[in-house]
């Protein structure tokens, strides 16, 4: 198959090379000048422009930061949607606004194309391990064009609900429960470092209870270490966050504990940290309580 990919970031780039290893033909367009080495050399195709890729595909992918990128690479000048033909399959991957999924993927269907909105969990180690969370939403028509990409970049695919708009309210749900837990985490681990336990003897006892999670063994290690390079960055858990929050104000939702995470994501970029893991808002909890979880900065400072 003739796949577009427009976005070929920290997550972008493994998910198009898994479609390149399941023998489909790569067209691709990012903002940066320097398209991955290795999809070029094995075989794809830089072009130049979103609508030189829609041209050439049949299937176009977008994993773009946020809302706006979203749409100015399908509408935009020499956007997809100036490329595409009757019976195309538009596939957003990114995670934005279901309001604007739901408009963008109308003008899409305008032009006689399906759309999909088909946002992922699992963070560049995911992306790199093919082992995603895909949460789409669309015809089911659509989705079972789709389907046989998703599997190649993903472990777990599931059709949240047939409208479009659906996939982006499940990513919206996920980044609530992941943004609040790591939040949670911290301040845990916070806690027993002030108290004088032992943050890392306190994460071990919690890892063999109720209070045991993937956050709380994989982000609660990072905080221990002090290893805030990037598997997902702070600014889009932030960014992730206010998607949720906007959707919720729409609907007379009220999201209290989102609110307050999104406020620390908020303060953790303002202080200069916004491209960190999104576990670096530990370093925020730290401060506000004079005390460090890590050891290993404790002993650097």
């Amino acid at each position: 198959m003739k796949v577009g990919f427009v976005g070929l970031g920290i997550m972008g780039a493994p998910m198009a090379g898994h479609l390149q290893k399941g023998g489909h033909d790569l067209y691709l367009h990012d903002l940066a000048p320097d398209l991955p080495t290795e999809l070029l050399a094995g075989g794809a195709i830089a072009c130049d422009s979103n609508k030189a890729v829609a041209e050439a595909a049949d299937v176009v992918i977008l994993m773009v930061p946020d809302t706006p990128d979203v749409e100015a690479a399908l509408f935009g000048t020499n956007g997809v949607a100036d490329g595409l033909r009757a019976g195309q399959l538009v596939i957003d991957m990114s995670s934005i606004s279901p309001t604007a999924t739901t408009n963008f993927a109308a003008r899409i269907n305008d032009l006689g194309c399906l759309y999909l909105d088909a946002p992922v969990s699992g963070g560049s180690v995911g992306a790199i391990d093919a082992k995603l969370t895909i949460m789409v939403g669309g015809p089911q028509a659509a989705f079972d064009r789709a389907l046989p990409l998703f599997e190649l970049m993903g472990g777990t695919v599931t059709l949240i609900g047939t409208r479009n708009g659906d996939g982006q309210v499940c990513k919206a749900a996920n980044q609530i429960i992941v943004g609040v837990t790591v939040q949670a985490v911290a301040e845990a681990l916070v806690l027993a470092a002030k108290a004088g336990a032992d943050p890392a003897k306190v994460r071990q006892a919690l890892m063999g209870g109720a209070a045991s999670s993937m956050i709380l063994e994989n982000h609660g290690a990072r905080m221990l270490e002090g290893n805030f390079e990037p598997g997902f960055r702070a600014e889009l858990q932030q960014k992730d966050l206010n998607v949720a929050l906007s959707a919720a104000r729409d609907l007379g939702v009220v999201l209290p504990l989102a609110a307050t995470a999104e406020s620390l994501y908020n303060a953790l970029n303002a202080r200069g940290q916004a491209k960190a893991d999104h576990s670096a808002v530990v370093t925020v909890l730290e401060e506000l309580a004079a005390v460090q979880v890590s050891p290993t900065k404790e002993n650097q400072s």
